[in-house]
């Protein structure tokens, strides 16, 4: 295992529609804690992350009620309006704080179930890289491709096809650099891979564990408490 230090950031200015609760879904209750405290403890607890930085919504009224103790420092920013906004501005933040271009590891707050053995096969696999890379799960299912009407038009060959997670790695100035220039030229950011590919450049895929899923529908809470359990986090 490599001996660098790497930051997280954590994008957590959602407001999860789909869940249909009173809340954002960081903010919904897990067993005992808070989604976005699993999350961030668990990024915490890894030994070479040096710390956090997380991106609440101005508007956000229950990031204060929250009472963390975390194993790294953590700083907050104000989140944007998309996605790619609050990582920017967790990523200018950054740059304020250190003198180096670390390596960071952008991880969704809904992705309370993220194995630190994953973690470790990123780190391994991509502190060499040139450009970086992301956390992924192999495409298993069927593929169709519907047209109108939904009807089948296709099955997808699922070879090479990934679903691809988080955390995303990136060096802090390459990442930052790409972010701005989507932005710039009104380019949809789904994730941080999308804004490192629109440079021109070819991102790793590592393969991580389907136990870490992202919390976006109401089962999904029964689901991580059950992947949690087996993970031995009760």
């Amino acid at each position: 295992m490599t001996s660098l230090r790497f930051w997280a950031v954590v994008p957590a200015a959602g407001i999860g529609e789909r869940m249909q609760a009173d809340r954002p879904k960081q903010y919904l209750q897990l067993d005992d804690k808070t989604v976005i405290e699993y999350t961030l403890q668990r990024l915490a607890s890894h030994a070479q992350i040096a710390g956090i930085i997380v991106a609440i919504s101005p508007e956000d009224t229950w990031w204060p009620s929250l009472s963390l103790s975390l194993n790294c420092p953590l700083h907050v920013v104000e989140g944007g309006a998309q996605r790619a906004d609050s990582v920017l501005n967790a990523l200018s933040a950054l740059s304020d704080l250190v003198d180096d271009d670390p390596w960071v590891l952008v991880h969704d707050a809904a992705r309370p179930c993220l194995r630190l053995t994953d973690v470790d096969q990123m780190l391994t696999s991509l502190s060499e890289h040139d450009v970086g890379g992301i956390l992924g799960i192999p495409v298993n299912d069927t593929v169709k491709r519907t047209g109108l009407g939904n009807v089948i038009t296709e099955t997808v060959d699922r070879r090479n096809l990934w679903r691809a997670a988080t955390p995303q790695m990136f060096h802090l100035r390459q990442l930052k650099s790409a972010l701005e220039m989507a932005i710039e030229q009104h380019f949809p950011v789904t994730d941080e891979a999308s804004a490192i590919e629109l440079m021109g450049v070819k991102p790793m895929m590592v393969e991580g564990h389907s136990d870490n899923i992202k919390i976006t529908v109401p089962q999904d809470l029964a689901l991580a408490s059950w992947f949690l359990q087996q993970q031995g986090e009760h």
